[in-house]
């Protein structure tokens, strides 16, 4: 589905920014002494499961449901880790007039019809999902109206029927009575929530001025992010997840915000939500996949135990990625696991073949998306061509995925520098697809991948900072509460293939996903070398000024040093940047003012039994409209 936006109107834009804001700090550098990132809900490791979306789209039935649920179970797959069974869109009849409570499609769920013509209940499905050990899932809108209302053809079926009030199926207006229905009395356990309807429902659209539904002024417009109204989208999601706190006390819940990596979501989502959509929906192409890899590849640092990036579900079995092209269905799923992203099958596993369920089945790889440090892959080596990402593990390994992007075959040399592993010692690697043990190597080693292969490794060796971890490879501890930026941009790092819903009657596809400029990895927030008056840095973060880190230390640690500096790749060369220090909300060290073209300073302090390290970086200027950008070299939390 393409989705369009439109302009937006000013009155309900005012309204909602006039009732937001509660999230906003009087000073957003000062320290919270807490970690704000999301903790509710499940999702202490990224969620597994199925979604019938690209198995079925809007024509599923209850059967084809619960004969995939028992395939999952049948297969092993449930106990390895797949427990949500999710419905997508489709799933509606109407909203009821009387009362607002929505109802179900009994004709495609027979055993929702409980009381009567319009007394439904999915209560007698949840519970036989939950009686098979697995967990539920529905899918709803943000919007009044949903996205095959907006963008389904003439012939989808399994629309909302009714009259314009009925049909408006989604959250608007209706979170808290929908929500209490969902979670309350129907017991499901995830929901996912779309977007469409604050996105393509404004007045000068053909199907609104048709009289098919109302309008609804849109919030959000994926092609400039300048017309998306960022605080009334984030005020939106939040009454859903404040909503889904009140209905569950006991946090037995998932909320998935699919607001396609537009409304700014990389800055607030891990704030309000479990899951975030970086991109635009995935189609089961080479392209598109590497256009949703992308998405999520730069934004380790805004993913948690709690809350992590989502480029879209598992298309392993369609297109490009069915049983005849098990290189790319092994890469996709390798891909998805070394970003700690969600793994929720998209396919009918009726009559899966045995290859493919080998790939969904991979004992190994699915530990890598659920290990619980929940550290999402870091890019180590990166180019149009080759990657090489890398991944720290609670046992203290580390996964690396080396990724040949392209149609020819590619030689790679790993070294122990890309892992973070000390030049000298032995390394070993075990391959995660044959499960055998490659020969140890010391320094680097040579790897040879076909096209469009992925070869993945757990490898062990001795850590090159011997007592204690570089925040670059602990992401999943590090939180960039605040990282600066002040205007979002779209990011061109991302691959742009042949629009799938259109052709190529245009111009082409320009760069439309925002968050460029936010805080990296071992990198600038600008994918350059992180370089202080001329010396690089090989292992750090790099941010904006005006910027937050909020670190775990959770009590294990003794140090904290850093090198810190005004990057030489500042847009900004006359601002003067102070890097501070604090334990639990306490100020612990400082630096001198910097500017540009100075040297780094060496910053330590004693974080013994501290639990929150707080790394805040203040320019001169209160917003970066010219942005500074700083470096924190060899940032590293020590235990001697």
């Amino acid at each position: 589905m393409r989705r369009f936006a439109h302009g937006l109107v000013s009155s309900l834009v005012l309204a909602l920014l006039c009732s937001g804001g509660a999230h906003a700090a009087t000073d957003p550098l000062a320290p919270a002494a807490r970690w704000t990132a999301v903790t509710t809900g499940q999702a202490q490791k990224p969620p597994m499961g199925w979604n019938s979306w690209n198995a079925f789209h809007t024509d599923l039935t209850e059967a084809k449901v619960l004969d995939s649920a028992k395939a999952i179970v049948d297969s092993g797959l449930a106990a390895k880790g797949y427990r949500y069974i999710n419905l997508d869109d489709g799933w509606w009849l109407k909203r009821r007039a009387r009362d607002g409570r929505m109802q179900v499609r009994t004709a495609l769920f027979p055993s929702a019809a409980t009381g009567g013509a319009d007394e439904t209940s999915f209560r007698p499905f949840t519970d036989r999902i939950h009686a098979m050990g697995l967990k539920a899932g529905i899918y709803s809108d943000i919007g009044a109206n949903n996205c095959s209302q907006a963008f389904g053809g003439p012939n989808t079926p399994n629309l909302p029927e009714g009259t314009v009030a009925e049909r408006e199926v989604g959250l608007y207006g209706h979170i808290d009575q929908d929500i209490k229905l969902y979670f309350g009395d129907w017991g499901f356990d995830y929901i996912k929530v779309d977007g469409c309807g604050i996105r393509a429902f404004g007045a000068d659209s053909p199907r609104v001025k048709s009289g098919l539904y109302r309008a609804l002024p849109p919030l959000i417009d994926v092609e400039e992010i300048r017309r998306t109204n960022i605080p009334a989208v984030r005020k939106l999601y939040q009454q859903v997840a404040d909503a889904l706190r009140k209905t569950n006390p006991d946090g037995d819940y998932v909320f998935s915000i699919c607001a396609w990596g537009s409304a700014d979501v990389r800055a607030w989502a891990k704030d309000v939500g479990n899951l975030s959509r970086t991109s635009d929906d995935i189609t089961p192409s080479w392209t598109r996949m590497l256009a949703n890899f992308d998405s999520a590849a730069n934004r380790p640092l805004y993913a948690h135990p709690g809350s992590w990036n989502d480029p879209d579900m598992l298309f392993v079995g369609h297109g490009d990625f069915d049983e005849h092209h098990l290189t790319e269905a092994k890469s996709h799923f390798a891909l998805w696991s070394m970003l700690s992203a969600p793994l929720l099958i998209g396919y009918d596993l009726r009559n899966a073949p045995q290859p493919l369920m080998d790939i969904l089945g991979n004992s190994d790889i699915i530990a890598i998306d659920q290990d619980p440090a929940g550290n999402q892959a870091v890019l180590a080596y990166d180019t149009d061509d080759v990657q090489i990402l890398v991944k720290t593990l609670s046992n203290g390994h580390k996964a690396v995925a080396v990724f040949n992007r392209g149609l020819a075959p590619a030689d790679v040399t790993l070294t122990a520098r890309h892992l973070k592993f000390a030049a000298t010692s032995p390394v070993t690697l075990r391959d995660l697809w044959s499960g055998t043990t490659l020969p140890a190597f010391s320094g680097e080693t040579k790897l040879h991948l076909d096209p469009r292969q992925t070869l993945i490794f757990d490898a062990s060796g001795s850590r090159a900072l011997a007592d204690g971890l570089y925040l670059s490879e602990m992401p999943g501890r590090v939180n960039p509460a605040v990282d600066g930026v002040v205007i979002p941009q779209p990011d061109p790092t991302i691959h742009r293939m042949i629009n799938p819903w259109g052709a190529t009657t245009d111009t082409g596809e320009p760069p439309a996903y925002t968050g460029w400029g936010g805080a990296q990895a071992d990198a600038t927030p600008y994918r350059q070398a992180l370089r202080v008056d001329g010396r690089m840095f090989e292992t750090g973060l790099g941010v904006l000024a005006n910027s937050r880190f909020e670190v775990r230390a959770d009590g294990g640690f003794r140090r904290f040093v850093a090198e810190v500096g005004v990057d030489d790749s500042t847009f900004d060369t006359g601002d003067v940047v102070t890097f501070s220090v604090y334990g639990d909300g306490k100020l612990l060290a400082t630096s001198r003012p910097v500017r540009f073209g100075q040297p780094v300073q060496a910053l330590r302090a004693n974080i013994s039994g501290v639990r929150i390290v707080e790394l805040v970086a203040r320019g001169k200027s209160a917003r970066n409209k010219t942005p500074t950008v700083v470096t924190w070299g060899n940032a590293a939390l020590l235990k001697d």
